[in-house]
């Protein structure tokens, strides 16, 4: 009987919270709050807040055409591994005091998991044999390798500033339970003046590893027709879409894991003030949890893509790779210095 309520509870966890049904909801949501606040910082109506919704149930309506030179099973399969793999890391990323999966080693799991999404487009463009998806997938590439770097560091001060405060074996700490634990007891770490070029860089890190204007050089719709995406169509190309729009929940979220999450401390705080039984506090708290880092996302989506977005012309590929690798690692390599000095 155990083993049974175990399975269900984690495959609610990958079903419902956090899991797919909470990354498909958010995550739309948020496209749809973007589209809407770009279009009215450009003095447009825009679209609906449920475009999104409509335009993902329309495209899964429509036919899926495989290229005749394209690589069918790997064409098929890429959107949905992207995907995958964005599900999986939601749920190594803790909503302030609840973690549905953890590890010693979370830190380094979703450093891999956040490539995959990434190599899934680049397989899947690669597999479709266009021309135009060949040019989309090397400005990919670059994309992916400039924003790897900077998001390196800033995940290795985060561990450094939290090793030395915990007194760490190594001196780091890769467990985001622990993370998010020492900031619920402390406060946040964006209140370390070492992470705090850490924290800006992270959020300029989040259009470039979502692949938002200005920085979407890989699909270039005036350019190269969509690049990566030029052949896909019907349900593939919606999961696609599905897959970029829960991107930017995902690192929104992880954001607040890594410099927010003391904000937790002050939910439970506030709960355990109502003299309720233990049981219930937990599940309120963890609502009011779920509630606020939704609100921050919304927040960072809002602030550094849609406003980012509405601003600026969509920058050359040599023009990210020189943006990441100068300012955004700069900022970075400073708050690592400033943390392995104890500053």
């Amino acid at each position: 009987m155990f083993q049974w309520i175990t399975v269900l509870e984690t495959l609610g966890y990958i079903l419902i919270f956090p899991g797919f049904l909470f990354c498909f909801l958010i995550g739309l949501f948020l496209s749809g709050v973007d589209r809407k606040i770009v279009a009215r910082m450009q003095k447009r109506v825009g679209p609906p807040l449920l475009q999104p919704f409509y335009d993902f149930f329309k495209l899964c309506g429509k036919e899926t055409i495989v290229p005749a030179a394209a690589n069918k099973g790997m064409f098929l399969a890429a959107p949905l591994v992207g995907l995958a793999s964005l599900i999986v890391l939601q749920m190594f990323i803790p909503i302030f005091s609840f973690t549905a999966f953890s590890t010693m080693a979370d830190v380094i799991v979703i450093l891999y998991l956040l490539l995959i999404p990434a190599l899934a487009m680049i397989i899947g463009g690669a597999a479709s044999g266009s021309p135009y998806a060949g040019v989309g997938l090397s400005r990919e590439m670059v994309t992916v390798i400039a924003c790897e770097l900077p998001l390196v560091l800033v995940l290795l001060a985060v561990a450094k500033v939290v090793g030395d405060a915990t007194n760490a074996e190594h001196g780091l700490v890769f467990s985001m339970t622990e993370i998010t634990g020492y900031q619920m007891a402390h406060g946040s770490l964006i209140t370390k003046i070492s992470l705090i070029p850490a924290a800006i860089a992270f959020l300029l890190i989040i259009p470039g590893e979502t692949g938002s204007h200005p920085f979407d050089t890989a699909e270039a719709e005036t350019e190269i027709c969509e690049g990566l995406l030029a052949e896909y169509s019907g349900g593939p190309l919606a999961v696609f879409k599905l897959s970029h729009s829960i991107k930017v929940l995902t690192l929104s979220s992880l954001f607040v894991a890594l410099f927010l999450g003391g904000i937790g401390g002050g939910i439970q705080s506030l709960v355990a003030s109502f003299g309720l039984d233990p049981a219930l506090t937990g599940m309120l708290a963890g609502l009011i949890g779920a509630i606020v880092l939704v609100l921050l996302c919304l927040v960072i989506t809002i602030v550094f893509i849609s406003l980012v977005h509405a601003i600026t012309a969509r920058l050359k590929v040599e023009q990210v790779f020189k943006y990441y690798w100068t300012v955004v690692t700069g900022l970075a390599l400073l708050s690592l210095v400033l943390a392995w000095y104890g500053i």
